[in-house]
């Protein structure tokens, strides 16, 4: 792993618990005394946050796919050189609401963004970071969004159809499969309480050498 900083990301699809279990690992690293710090894509910082407004919110005209590509990078690009890359080079561990793996899932898998651009805006504008540990929380996104729609109104993102969250859920079980060391699936089917606990031990082995325990 990185000397000094470590970089934590988690992605699901819509309604598998993310604020939930972002809580669970943001205790978990209070516990174990660890300088950390929370931020989100597509957001984080003041003008990154303008742009995740102006993704999520409905518009009169149709969004084209590759305007949405862009305006994620661009967000990111300014989230990179304005929080994440400075935390890190401090020593601090940044815990990330989603990062390239969802553009990979929406963008690539969900609205068939061309995968070869995503990896070439990917270099482009991380280099070689990565994160060091993702975590996906892997539900069925049928009840995904049954838990969404009883939250209230739907965002842009969260408006599309079934079909584009089953190839969203796709993609990102492909991405584990393909880099199991990097990544950690949770099955977000089970209680809270369950999920919590899957979570927390495998977080406790999968940085027992960052925490030296």
């Amino acid at each position: 792993m990185r000397q000094g900083g470590l970089f934590i990301t988690v992605e699901g699809v819509e309604g598998a618990g993310k604020s939930t279990n972002v809580q669970v690992i943001e205790d978990f690293l209070s516990e174990k005394n660890v300088d950390y710090v929370l931020t989100r894509e597509p957001g984080g910082t003041l003008i990154s946050e303008k742009i995740r407004n102006l993704l999520l919110r409905h518009h009169e005209e149709d969004m084209e796919a590759i305007t949405e590509l862009l305006l994620i990078f661009a967000a990111r690009a300014q989230h990179l050189s304005t929080k994440i890359r400075p935390k890190l080079a401090e020593g601090k561990l940044v815990l990330c609401d989603r990062f390239t793996d969802a553009t990979y899932a929406y963008q690539g898998a969900g609205r068939r963004c061309d995968l070869k651009l995503i990896g070439q805006l990917e270099n482009l504008v991380q280099g070689s970071l990565r994160p060091d540990l993702t975590v996906i929380l892997d539900l069925d996104p049928h009840i995904g969004l049954e838990r969404v729609r009883q939250r209230g109104q739907l965002d842009r993102i969260e408006s599309q159809q079934l079909e584009f969250f089953q190839r969203v859920r796709g993609a990102y079980l492909d991405i584990a499969s393909r880099e199991r060391d990097r990544c950690l699936v949770i099955d977000s089917s089970q209680t809270r309480e369950n999920v919590k606990n899957t979570l927390r031990n495998a977080l406790q082995e999968r940085m027992k050498d960052y925490l030296n325990e």
